[in-house]
């Protein structure tokens, strides 16, 4: 079957089903060795400028929209099925994009199309996706694997008592600032904290700075929506200029972490896994002071203050 994937998520969902897409994004780079298939997509932000300008930026395409497709390669290609998704077309290219790009093609591939709000949902896209391509039981197979190292968090963390749980405050954008929504809230909760500025399921939206002072959270996790490490370091001061930052419960403790938003918090695919066990020794460090995760903590989070200290050259590379 001939595959083509349109986001990140997608294309590391079919290569854990045992898949190489003929081709994927512009942003598909896991595992290593899909940034060299053919891209049928491009966008028209420059996304290593700053997180003002990327705002702005998305306003001023909003007419043309982010994204274009490669509607040439995409016909030389003869896709039997294209994986993309509806819910932010922003993030990635959307269904509609993609829709208008089969209209104009002799091709006529199955449309398969992602919504996940919750990680229940990342894992039913799983099997869907597997049913679609012939891999039923691979796919069954992962999601029991995945949903096997979800119970062991939680099952750590089941007996915490509302007191022992930080108020968790978790940004998946810093100019304007927003807070994470969707799938956040189940991880948040899993690794033992208390998400009160999002519900399971909400959607990311922004934030009045007053309403994030008003919470003041306990633990603070940065995880820009498309950034690395090193590109959150560029945008420290998006936060750590604010008034009021340095009286925060989070900022005073130094509970406040920078995540790779770009390739886990944000990526609605098997590695939410991996980001939920390096969310779980940050939020709980002593329920999860033993053993290591599968993914090492520090390719994936590090203390803000030393993220802060360092110049984007020095941050670890990404993976």
């Amino acid at each position: 079957m001939r595959i083509v994937t349109t986001l990140p998520s997608a294309t590391e969902t079919v290569a854990a089903l045992g898949i190489e897409p003929v081709a994927t994004s512009h942003e598909c780079d896991y595992p290593p060795g899909v940034e060299d298939l053919p891209s049928v997509t491009a966008s028209r932000i420059d996304a290593e400028a700053s997180s003002g300008e990327i705002d702005q930026q998305v306003l001023d395409n909003s007419e043309a929209g982010v994204y274009s497709v490669d509607t040439d390669l995409l016909e030389s290609l003869e896709p039997d099925l294209i994986v993309t998704q509806g819910m932010c077309d922003v993030c990635a290219v959307d269904e509609v994009v993609i829709a208008n790009a089969v209209n104009k093609i002799d091709a006529n591939p199955e449309i398969i199309t992602t919504d996940p709000h919750s990680v229940a949902d990342v894992l039913e896209d799983l099997e869907r996706i597997g049913r679609a391509t012939g891999r039923e039981d691979r796919a069954r197979e992962v999601r029991a694997d995945l949903q096997s190292r979800i119970d062991a968090v939680r099952n750590r963390t089941a007996d915490l008592e509302a007191d022992d749980r930080p108020r968790v405050a978790i940004f998946d954008w810093t100019d304007p600032v927003m807070i994470a929504g969707h799938w956040t809230a189940d991880l948040v909760e899993w690794a033992g904290g208390t998400y009160g500025l999002a519900d399971s399921g909400e959607r990311s939206r922004p934030r009045e700075w007053t309403q994030i002072r008003e919470y003041d959270p306990e633990l603070i996790v940065v995880a820009p929506c498309g950034f690395g490490l090193a590109q959150t370091a560029e945008n420290a001061a998006d936060l750590t200029a604010r008034e009021g930052w340095e009286e925060l419960t989070a900022v005073r403790e130094g509970r406040v972490w920078a995540m790779d938003g770009h390739h886990y918090l944000n990526r609605p695919g098997p590695r939410l896994v991996d980001t939920l066990e390096a969310l779980a020794p940050i939020v709980q460090p002593e329920l999860f002071d033993e053993g290591a995760p599968p993914v090492p903590l520090e390719e994936v989070a590090v203390p803000f203050e030393t993220l802060a200290d360092r110049s984007a050259a020095d941050v670890r590379p990404e993976p």
